[in-house]
């Protein structure tokens, strides 16, 4: 098994597809801690079906590296997602699902309707579920998750403090004049790029996963703010690797193999939380 791994890390692609696995694992953790705490969790998931209907509309004009079209439109959806859940009118959940279910949908139907691939049902179960896809990313397309992971952990590192206070009591930090709609608007932008970045990885459906498990994983063991956050981008990355090591040995697809190791985690950590009577 382990010369099987030494052969396949020769490959590239492989060592391209584990360095950007870990880097989305990372900043999926760090914001997954304040989406969970602020009960925002399933804008992942609306933001990833989004990216779906972007892709679809990258497939039917042609674009070839569709990351172009499907960045702007989910940073797009993602501020509109944020002021449509401020409106009273409209509550975030309900933001949420109008807006998933309708790209998804409208996705779907362009897809079917301007057919320009043979084998539609298996490309829309790859962007859906991730399969292999991350083992077919280019040189160009890892430098540029590179570069939006180091700025992601660097934002995330800068406005730490207010990122804390406006997870934890908006009304507080607007009180002390923290500009509580920036940090909002910041956040959910930073969520629809980790979004974009790891659709290759385990695709549309699965991605609220990377956000969700590894917080609630970690909350089971930890309290404070902090602890959670470093135990579970440590959970993130290590499920993530686990999951890509899995994926490659046994042919299982990369994204649906992650998140069966996250949920295995959680129960264990639940499990540790139990037993040392901090959870």
């Amino acid at each position: 098994m382990l010369d099987k791994l030494v052969y396949y890390f020769t490959f590239p692609y492989v060592r391209y597809a584990f360095i950007v696995g870990v880097l989305i694992a990372v900043c999926s953790a760090l914001l997954g801690v304040t989406l969970v705490l602020k009960r925002y969790s399933f804008i992942g998931d609306g933001l990833s079906h989004v990216a779906f209907g972007g892709i679809a509309i990258a497939s039917v004009v042609g674009i070839s590296n569709d990351m172009l079209l499907v960045l702007p439109i989910t940073v797009i959806s993602a501020v509109l997602l944020l002021r449509t859940g401020q409106n009273a009118k409209i509550k975030g959940d309900a933001a949420i699902a109008m807006i998933s279910v309708g790209a998804l949908a409208l996705g779907y139907l362009m897809m079917n309707v301007f057919n320009v691939s043979s084998n539609l049902a298996g490309d829309v179960c790859t962007t859906l579920f991730g399969a292999m896809s991350i083992l077919t990313l280019q040189p160009e397309e890892v430098w540029l998750c590179i570069g939006l992971s180091i700025l992601i952990v660097a934002l995330f590192i800068i406005f730490y403090n207010r990122i804390f206070a406006v997870t934890f009591d908006e009304n507080f930090a607007r009180a002390v004049g923290t500009r509580v709609n920036f940090y909002n608007l910041m956040i959910a932008i930073l969520i629809a790029v980790i979004i974009v970045l790891a659709m290759n990885l385990v695709g549309s459906l699965l991605i609220s996963a990377l956000v969700i498990f590894p917080a609630l994983s970690a909350m089971r063991i930890y309290k404070s703010f902090l602890s959670v956050t470093i135990c579970s981008v440590v959970l993130s990355v290590v499920c993530a690797t686990i999951g890509m090591l899995l994926a490659i040995l046994y042919g299982t697809p990369v994204g649906s193999t992650i998140v069966a190791v996250d949920i295995a985690a959680f129960f264990l950590c639940s499990l540790v939380g139990r037993l040392t009577k901090r959870s």
